[in-house]
């Protein structure tokens, strides 16, 4: 059978392959140390579950608008204005089947053959897939551990091109966990203003794990330019720890949202009805789960990230949000996938190849998981560089 064409330059995730085979690993019986998966350990808090089992029980059970119920969006809106001092009406908002898929119907209604989207390295392993399903080119700029693994407006400026169509921002950052200051994110926007044909997406599902007193700033918010421009693409997974509930969500102009619906309405419809209303109660509720989790990540990020850079040949910034730490592994001198591959062979702990997120000479821990784990996970990490190193 001959697939279509759009196919023949996309790659599959590394990161859910790699999660699978180590989920196949634990269910055969093997104790394995697992840190490649970017999902909260956490159950999911009990109130918004409540929420949820409530819909149910209410019969809220049928199809809704395809772009959310209308409770939904305006609890979205509340809370852009409210953490991001944005100011957002339902129109502006499409709920979507988690943020990747917000993420998807973007490039989906913006990009055509020929035009090119902007994409820092290392990024999150999804983003040259969606611009490359949607006929658009991607153009990679290479940032480097001495810059935090941010883009600088010098590198931003020299990639835009009459064809640029998108810039696309992450932060806090997968897979380094890094986080633009506002004084960086105001000079990319002094670069963006002077070039109208750009739009941006804010990626910000990791705006609310932050750790040190570090500050988000949304690009959408440093300028009427930036505002109209900027489209900022979140959901419930990270901060909520929903991430089979499968919420995410798109805000920015009416014509773009108005555009992503159509799509939406022609591929999926609404997202699941009672999953809304968890949702909802999710961002209308107190705050304080969100709080204990981000307590917990900071924790577990302090412990990691000292065990692991004590280890020789491991060189790393210290992330200032997400759950993430994206070390070097240039000292050992092997392909990150060969490194990975050896480690979880030889140790049993399963970790995500820097490759997939375009750089090579790294690798992809996560602390999304318990403090037992994560002491485990690094002695054996330790035991295996002695070992092979």
């Amino acid at each position: 059978m001959q697939l279509a064409k759009r196919l023949s330059n996309i790659q599959p995730s590394l990161t859910l392959a790699i999660d699978a085979k180590a989920k196949a690993m634990k269910a055969s019986g093997i104790d394995v140390c697992s840190f490649s998966a970017g999902e909260p350990d956490f159950d999911t808090p009990d109130h918004i579950k409540a929420a949820a089992k409530r819909a149910l029980d209410q019969g809220k059970t049928r199809y809704t608008a395809a772009a959310g119920v209308p409770e939904l969006k305006q609890a979205i809106a509340n809370a852009l204005l409210r953490d991001n001092q944005l100011t957002y009406s339902p129109d502006q908002i499409i709920v979507t089947n988690g943020g990747k898929h917000s993420l998807y119907n973007l490039m989906m209604a913006i990009l055509d053959a020929g035009d090119e989207v902007i994409i820092p390295v290392p990024f999150w392993v999804s983003y040259p897939e969606m611009a490359k399903l949607a006929e658009a080119t991607p153009v990679f700029v290479i940032t480097t551990e001495a810059t935090g693994y941010k883009i600088t407006p010098e590198q931003l400026e020299a990639a835009i091109t009459p064809k640029t169509k998108l810039f696309v921002l992450n932060s806090p950052s997968n897979p380094t966990g890094m986080v633009y200051s506002p004084a960086e994110i105001k000079a990319l926007a002094v670069v963006l203003e002077q070039h109208s044909h750009v739009y941006i997406v804010s990626d910000e599902i990791y705006a609310k794990i932050l750790y040190d007193g570090v500050t988000h700033l949304s690009i959408a918010a440093v300028s009427k330019a930036m505002y109209d421009r900027t489209l900022i693409s979140s959901g419930f997974a990270k901060a909520y720890s929903m991430t089979g509930w499968r919420v995410g969500y798109l805000a920015g102009a009416p014509e773009i949202i108005k555009a992503a619906t159509m799509i939406q309405g022609h591929s999926t419809s609404n997202i699941c009805t009672f999953a809304q209303y968890g949702a909802i109660t999710a961002l209308n509720d107190s705050q304080d789960c969100v709080e204990v989790m981000r307590q917990a990540f900071a924790e577990r990020r302090d412990v990691m990230y000292g065990l692991l850079t004590s280890i020789t040949g491991f060189t790393c910034p210290k992330p200032d949000g997400a759950f993430y730490l994206f070390p070097s592994i240039k000292a050992f001198g092997i392909p990150s996938l060969e490194f990975c591959e050896k480690l979880l062979e030889d140790q049993k702990v399963a970790l995500i190849p820097g490759i997939a997120f375009g750089l090579d000479n790294c690798i992809r821990l996560s602390y999304a998981t318990n403090l037992d784990t994560i002491r485990e996970g690094c002695d054996r990490i330790r035991q295996f560089t002695k070992k092979h190193f």
